[in-house]
């Protein structure tokens, strides 16, 4: 039986209208700005054996990683009608801690077995810790929250109040946290609610016929892109300024060989993971080549497991791409994320020189300020933009977040209305961006004032090694974060965490993207 053109349509929209539904109700339910501003999650449609059928345009970095969480639940677990587990375990399909994912089963009527299940991922802007925000200069995955194995968080149709109550009491903001907890709830009922209907529609058969087709369609889509890259062997290598505490230019290296159409990307020869906090899980590198290839492809693709078929990921256990247990973790997700994408592009313009862009800013410039304001705690954590790279088609876009996040920029509004801030600068920080034929894109400046006493942590990149440009094009401008106290201005370095008073200022600057071909001349 062969799927009818006009139906695989119309089931690929099915599908990630569904993903795209849950995340409505994810961002409007929600409590923190992290969520409800940023909309800093993912939602997603799976399989009975948890393979993807469809994702919403959320967040990249969740790409490889939501279906091994998935599938982890799964093996765990025998569900029933109205269970739901969480887990956010990075070593079990996880990302870093406070990336929360739920997972719940869809049964039919009189069904004994899942037919399929929706999960959604959102990141928390507290889960314990030795810091507020829970992205700490960490040393073991021990100091950096609180470890959720897959656990059932509902158990038919009904909230486990004894392990929210153990969850929340581990947490600097328990009322926000619970909150979160519940619009993620609501959000996979909204899925399975969604899945029933469209099973209803049609039936069971069908839409099972039609969720394989779209993998298989997804998988001769990326076979097609793949064949059309050369055959050969490309290499790259780039490095992570340091890892926080005293390990500086710590290396990713890429061996890609494409062989019809079939890619094979080797990173065995990356460095050893480190003491510090950017050490990256499997599953971050699988997403960060899977996004690669899965933008080549184009906009039209289905976001399932069919991508991954003709790609195969080597990495070596005990390294910066694939940490061991308890390495630290919290900054391999956003951080060495970025820098994995920029090692795969780096290696493919070397025969793709048209359609790979120079490097982004690299970076998602994680700050994260928690303390009291007044008697209500406060944690707060936001990434922010900098400057995309150019290309040999047009120039880079400044002040977005790119690559691995895909995440908004908090409005101003919302970020003083929910926490003791002001806002002293948000600007684009104009001639950041590195010049060429194609300049890329400018990074923004982005100062703020403390209203309270805070702790402070800064994890950041590209403060030493800035993004590189291609094809002649001038690298972009590194990124700088400051500290304004009594008029005083104190630089401080990619990663660091201060106790800051009242009155005190943070002030980051964040890279610009490098250029492509050589500047024109004057």
């Amino acid at each position: 039986m062969k799927p009818n053109p006009i139906l695989l349509e119309v089931f690929k929209n099915r599908f990630a209208s569904i993903s795209e539904e849950m995340g409505v109700t994810l961002n409007r339910t929600a409590f923190s700005p992290n969520i409800k501003e940023r909309r800093d999650f993912s939602c997603a449609v799976f399989d009975k054996q948890g393979g993807m059928i469809a994702q919403a345009a959320h967040i990249p970095v969740h790409l490889g990683s939501m279906p091994m969480s998935v599938q982890a639940a799964i093996h765990d677990f025998e569900f029933a009608d109205g269970d739901m587990v969480m887990l956010n375990d990075p070593f079990k399909g996880g990302t870093h801690l406070p990336d929360i994912t739920i997972v719940a089963p869809v049964f039919l009527e009189g069904g004994d077995r899942p037919e399929f299940f929706v999960a959604n991922r959102a990141h928390h802007a507290d889960v314990g810790g030795m810091t507020s925000g829970s992205m700490p200069l960490s040393t073991s995955i021990f100091q950096e929250g609180v470890i959720i194995p897959p656990l059932k968080i509902v158990e038919k149709g009904a909230i486990d109040q004894k392990l929210m109550r153990f969850f929340l009491n581990n947490v600097r903001t328990p009322v926000e946290r619970e909150g979160d907890f519940a619009a993620q709830i609501m959000a996979n009922i909204t899925g399975v609610r969604r899945m029933r209907e469209l099973i209803g529609k049609y039936d069971l058969e069908t839409v099972g016929f039609y969720a394989r087709s779209l993998i298989d369609y997804a998988e001769q889509i990326t076979r097609a892109t793949i064949g059309a890259i050369p055959d050969g062997v490309y290499t790259f290598e780039d490095v992570m300024d340091d890892d926080g505490l005293g390990r500086t230019d710590i290396h990713i290296r890429v061996r890609i060989e494409i062989q019809g159409d079939e890619a094979v990307l080797d990173f065995s020869e990356s460095d050893p993971q480190v003491k510090g906090s950017i050490n990256a899980v499997h599953a971050i590198t699988l997403s960060a080549v899977l996004y690669v290839f899965r933008s080549l492809a184009g906009a039209e693709v289905p976001t399932n497991a069919g991508s991954v078929r003709p790609i195969k990921v080597i990495t070596q256990k005990g390294t910066i791409v694939d940490a061991r247990f308890p390495a630290a973790v919290a900054g391999g997700n956003v951080e060495t994320s970025q820098r994995v994408v920029d090692v795969v592009l780096g290696a493919l313009s070397q025969t793709l020189p048209e359609r790979i862009p120079a490097a982004g800013q690299g970076t998602m410039n994680n700050i994260t300020i928690g303390g009291m304001d007044g008697d209500r705690p406060f944690a707060y954590y936001e990434t922010i933009a900098g400057g995309m790279g150019a290309s040999g088609r047009t120039d880079g876009e400044s002040a977005v977040h790119s690559h691995m996040t895909n995440t908004l920029n908090t409005p101003i509004e919302a970020l003083e209305f929910s926490y003791p801030f002001q806002v002293t600068e948000y600007s684009v920080r104009t001639g950041s961006g590195g010049k060429g034929r194609h300049s890329g894109g400018d990074g923004v400046v982005r100062e703020v004032r403390l209203l309270a006493d805070a702790e402070v942590t800064v994890l950041s990149e590209r403060r030493k090694n800035p993004p590189y440009g291609l094809d002649g094009g001038e690298p972009g401008k590194s990124g700088r974060n400051l500290v304004i106290r009594d008029g005083q201005i104190e630089e401080k370095p990619g990663k660091f965490s201060v106790s800051l008073q009242k009155g005190d200022i943070v002030r980051m600057e964040t890279p610009g993207g490098g250029g492509f071909g050589k500047p024109e001349s004057v």
